[in-house]
C-alpha cells in the first residue's frame, strides 16, 4: 500500500510516536517548500503526486482547510484523504477510515473518529491582526492570547517565548504586540540531549526541523524580536534586569518549563501573563510535573485558568 504523510512537524512526529512505522511511509509530503528527508524518509512536494497512484494521504498538519483545497486542485480523491485535524467545518470530512484500518494503531485511529468541533468567532472581536491561517491550528488559544493582549495596555514589560519551534505562536504575539520588545528563546536545533535522552523519536526530529531565518520570516514587526540562539538559562544571560508583561512558556520537557518558570515569573510584571502550553497534555506530562515542583519550591499555589484548547494551556496570572 502506498501511502503518504502531508507535513513534516509535530502532527507527522506524533504519528510515528504512536505507533505508525515510518517504513510503511512512502515519503512524507510539504507543500512550503522543504526539501530531503524526515524521520528517515524523502520530502517530497505534494505536485510529485499528481497523476500517480497511491492508497492513502495521512495530513497531518495544522492547515487543513489550506490542504484540502490544495489536494482538490491536484485530482486528488477525497476518499483518498484522512485529516487528523478535521476541525474546520461542521461535516466530517473524512472518509478513509477502512483504508487506514490496516495502517494505523486502533487506538489512533478511534481517537480520529472523535468529533472535532469548530468554534464561533467570539462577538467582542471587530478588527484582528490575526488572519484565517494564524488560527487554523488553535483557535482557542489564539483568542485567548489575543484577548490577553488588550488586557496589557498598562502592563509594562516585555514579551517574550520560551521554545519558538517554527514561530506560529510567535508571529501572532508579534503582531498583537508590535510596539513591544518579543524575545525568542530556542536552541533552532531542537532539545538537549541530555534531556531529550528517553523522550519519543518522532517528538525529538520534528523539533530539530526548524529554522531561525523562516521563523524572522513570519514575523509582522521582526525588527522588535531579538533572538536568543542556544540553550535556556544561558541564553538569558546579560537580561537580569528586564520585565515580562507577556512569557509563552512552550519548552514541551520537564526541566526546561521548570528553568522557565524559575526565571520568568519573578521578573513578571504584576498583572502580566505566562501561557504554559502542555500543561494539559498527556503526551508532555513533565510540563505539568514542571508547574508542581515550582510551586513546591515557593510554597503557594501560583494563580492559573486553564484552558479548553487543543494541548491544554494553563494561563498563569501573576
Amino acid at each position: 500500500m502506498k501511502l503518504y504523510v502531508w507535513g513534516t512537524g509535530c502532527g507527522a512526529g506524533d504519528l510515528i510516536d504512536r505507533g505508525l512505522d515510518p517504513a510503511r511511509i512512502a515519503a512524507f509530503l510539504d507543500g512550503e517548500g522543504r526539501e530531503g528527508s524526515f524521520l528517515g524518509r524523502p520530502v517530497l512536494a505534494p505536485e510529485a503526486l499528481r497523476g500517480e497512484d497511491f492508497d492513502l494521504i495521512l495530513v497531518a498538519s495544522r492547515h487543513a482547510k489550506r490542504i484540502a483545497k490544495r489536494a482538490e486542485e491536484l485530482g486528488f480523491p477525497g476518499e483518498k484523504l484522512l485529516f487528523l485535524k478535521n476541525n474546520w467545518t461542521v461535516a466530517d470530512r473524512n472518509s478513509a477510515y477502512d483504508k487506514a484500518a490496516g495502517l494505523l494503531p486502533g487506538e489512533l485511529l478511534e481517537e480520529l473518529r472523535r468529533p472535532q468541533h469548530p468554534v464561533r468567532e467570539p462577538m467582542w472581536l471587530e478588527e484582528s491582526p490575526l488572519s484565517q491561517r494564524d488560527l487554523e491550528n488553535d483557535y482557542v488559544r489564539l483568542r485567548t492570547l489575543e484577548a490577553i493582549c488588550r488586557r496589557l495596555a498598562r502592563i509594562p514589560g516585555a514579551a517574550a517565548e520560551l521554545g519558538v519551534y517554527r514561530g506560529a505562536f510567535a508571529a501572532c504575539i508579534n503582531a498583537l504586540l508590535p510596539e513591544r520588545t518579543l524575545y525568542l528563546f530556542d536552541s533552532f536545533e531542537g532539545f538537549a540531549e541530555t534531556e531529550a535522552e528517553g523522550e519519543a523519536r518522532g517528538l525529538i526530529e520534528a523539533h530539530r526541523n526548524t529554522n531561525e531565518e523562516r521563523v524572522l520570516d513570519l514575523l509582522p514587526h521582526r525588527e522588535r524580536a531579538v533572538i536568543r540562539r542556544g540553550f535556556f538559562p544561558e541564553t538569558a544571560r546579560g537580561l537580569e534586569g528586564e520585565r515580562f508583561a507577556l512569557v509563552s512558556l512552550d519548552a514541551d520537557l520537564e526541566e526546561s518549563t521548570l528553568q522557565g518558570l524559575r526565571w520568568f515569573w519573578p521578573r513578571l510584571s504584576e498583572g502580566g501573563n505566562i501561557l504554559l502550553h502542555d500543561w494539559g497534555n498527556p503526551k508532555l506530562p513533565g510540563v505539568k510535573r514542571a508547574l508542581e515542583r515550582y510551586e513546591t519550591e515557593l510554597g503557594r499555589r501560583i494563580p492559573g485558568v486553564p484552558l479548553c484548547d487543543v494541548c491544554g494551556t494553563m494561563v498563569l496570572v501573576k
